[in-house]
């Protein structure tokens, strides 16, 4: 214990000397000044976070393509400040006509948006043409609401879902709807920036508050459906047969057939009403969001994630049996949670479930993803272990997407990178990203990855978001090793899950849970200009020991992976962290063979190089 705690205390020490070496924003050093942040990384003393509880009663009806409901939400203001507008998002009005958008909706999309019935707040009832509609953001004057105080609304609303411009939420066929993003809801207030007034226009995400969720969602009878948090009455909605498949699926690691192609030909499925109500409920979650199909098969399985709990997490894959390769889905999503709770990031799946629905997008919710079919086996993997990964980042982690989408996106990267040949070590490394982060790096559209999400777009958006933070954390858990790097990051997630961490606070983080000061590493990956070019500046060979110098050409630190090829078919390889680069531009690697060799080639998948050309050296 006393060594431990000398430990912890110097890595604090080193962390708190060097954490301002960064750049700190006024918005955020101001979040030090009143000590809702620290430069350690942890959450300051006076660190604060709004809440709500919605309890929510909709009704869908795929063939009118109409989603109609009331809500009621108690909204409790944390803050040291009295708020008198309280602002919410309207998603739906992404398809609003005259909305802002960076990407195309069909005009048979187009529609006039939410439309709010009734608002009251507290039970008086509010004038419509005094609801501050902008796009997908709605502002609401309030009474003062005080610090430590808490206000009600009741509302009725209703919009048409998306038919053919499936943007993360929509119809997926006649009879088939993943439904996101359906409900107003509480922007976020918080310590940096106030109110969350970033509309949402397609490309950056999202950015909620832990909340609670009580949903009550009425669907025609045969409609099954899929939804974060438990299903509470499934004896009231399943036939006893369904019932007891959840159960057994909830027990066993095997894969449990819940629904098959047989039972959709005999019917009952569901209880025999015109319609049916589903109740769920999910606690300190960031969205809630669900999907009904009457066509769907369903296959689950479940595993212990939690050795110390003995907490299991059940796996679903609920899809349209046409799509063939979507019965290996199953597998590939159970595998995922396993190796993200004993492997990377080698955290307890924190939730009781993970859907996977076939839908027609590639997008993450929690407890739910929606992923469109796919013939490659690879793609399937790949795609299948990125959007679970995010369950993570964003959702355990609270990261506000539409300024930071590195700080999920990135991970989301990694976690596919690393997981897919765990997966299935036959297919191809995964290099997503990396040949267009190679082709563009120093490009005007290469900004540093801490611009904001917002603010960018198209190949910057990609790059910033995807490959060039997933390498930066790679990186840097190469230069660590596993061990060191694990600790680390548990030590960012035990600071800041059911929390909003900011840029600092992880780079922060990291430096204390590692120890070892990062800065000089993340300021030239992820604030500066520039762009990694390593190359074969020399080889001299002295008898058996050749010695390779390695010369940093750009400005970007990549790690060294070096392979020696033999004439007899044989290789060697060596390496070097990004280490080497903090305090040169050159390295040398040594080795000794009386083997003839072929050729000297410089780099790896993962290993940013704007400049290949200087990477082979031959005798």
């Amino acid at each position: 214990m006393k060594t431990a705690f000398t430990v912890f205390i110097l890595a604090f020490f080193i962390s708190s000397i060097h954490a301002q070496t960064l750049p700190v924003a006024r918005n955020y050093q101001a979040a030090y000044d009143k000590g809702t942040r620290s430069t350690n990384g942890t959450p300051g003393k006076n660190y604060w976070q709004n809440s709500a509880t919605y309890n929510i009663d909709v009704s869908f009806s795929p063939l009118r393509g109409i989603l109609s409901g009331t809500e009621a939400i108690t909204y409790i203001n944390n803050s040291p400040d009295t708020l008198h507008q309280v602002w919410f998002k309207l998603y739906p009005n992404y398809y609003q006509r005259g909305a802002q958008r960076d990407q195309e909706v069909k005009a048979s999309d187009l529609t006039d948006g939410v439309r709010i019935e009734n608002l009251s707040i507290d039970g008086v009832q509010q004038v419509q043409d005094k609801l501050g509609i902008m796009g997908t953001n709605m502002v609401v004057h309030v009474p003062a609401l005080l610090p430590g105080k808490q206000i009600k609304f009741n509302i009725t609303f209703s919009y048409i879902l998306n038919k053919t411009s499936h943007q993360r939420t929509g119809m997926v066929d006649e009879s088939s709807a993943f439904i996101a993003y359906f409900f107003p809801r509480i922007a976020v207030y918080d310590d940096i920036d106030g109110w969350n007034k970033i509309p949402y226009t397609g490309t950056a995400e999202m950015y909620n508050d832990f909340c609670s969720f009580r949903v009550n969602i009425t669907v025609p009878k045969d409609y099954i459906v899929c939804a974060t948090g438990n299903l509470l009455n499934a004896d009231k909605v399943y036939n006893s047969q369904v019932v007891q498949r959840m159960q057994s699926a909830e027990l066993n690691d095997g894969i449990t057939k819940i629904i098959d192609t047989t039972d959709l030909q005999n019917g009952n499925i569901t209880a025999q009403n015109t319609t049916n109500t589903w109740e769920f409920s999910a606690d300190s979650v960031t969205d809630f969001v669900f999907a009904t199909s009457d066509h769907y098969i369903w296959y689950a399985s479940s595993l212990e994630v939690d050795p110390a709990t003995k907490r299991r997490t059940r796996v679903d894959a609920v899809f349209n049996p046409e799509h063939k390769d979507y019965f290996r889905v199953i597998d590939f999503a159970r595998k995922t949670v396993e190796l993200m709770s004993y492997t990377f990031p080698a955290w307890p799946y924190p939730y009781p479930h993970e859907t996977v629905f076939d839908g027609l997008d590639q997008m993450e919710y929690p407890m739910m993803v929606n992923d469109n079919p796919l013939e490659d086996k690879a793609d399937e993997i790949e795609l299948t272990d990125h959007e679970i990964f995010h369950t993570m980042f964003p959702f355990y982690m609270g990261i506000n997407e539409t300024k930071y989408a590195w700080m999920d996106e990135g991970w989301a990267t990694i976690g596919e990178w690393l997981l897919s040949p765990m997966i299935d070590s036959t297919i191809d490394p995964d290099d997503y990203g990396m040949y267009p982060y190679n082709a563009l790096a120093g490009d005007d559209d290469d900004m540093p990855i801490t611009a904001m999400s917002n603010q960018i777009s198209d190949n910057t958006y990609f790059l910033n978001s995807y490959p060039k933070p997933a390498m930066g954390y790679l990186y840097v858990k190469e230069m660590l090793g596993d061990k060191l790097f694990t600790k680390a990051l548990h030590y960012y997630i035990e600071q800041w899950h059911g929390k909003h961490p900011m840029p600092l606070d992880f780079f922060n983080c990291m430096n204390v849970g590692s120890g070892i000061n990062l800065n000089w590493f993340w300021k030239k990956w992820f604030y500066e200009d520039g762009m990694p070019d390593l190359a074969i500046s020399n080889v001299k060979r002295n008898g058996k020991k050749t010695t390779v110098t390695i010369q940093m050409k750009g400005t970007k630190p990549v790690p060294v992976h070096l392979t020696i090829y033999y004439t007899d078919g044989s290789i060697q390889t060596l390496n070097q962290s990004i280490a080497v680069w903090e305090k040169s531009s050159s390295t040398s690697l040594d080795f000794t063979s009386d083997k003839k060799i072929e050729k000297i080639v410089l780099g790896d998948v993962h290993d940013a190089d704007s400049d290949v050309g200087n990477n082979e050296w031959n005798p």
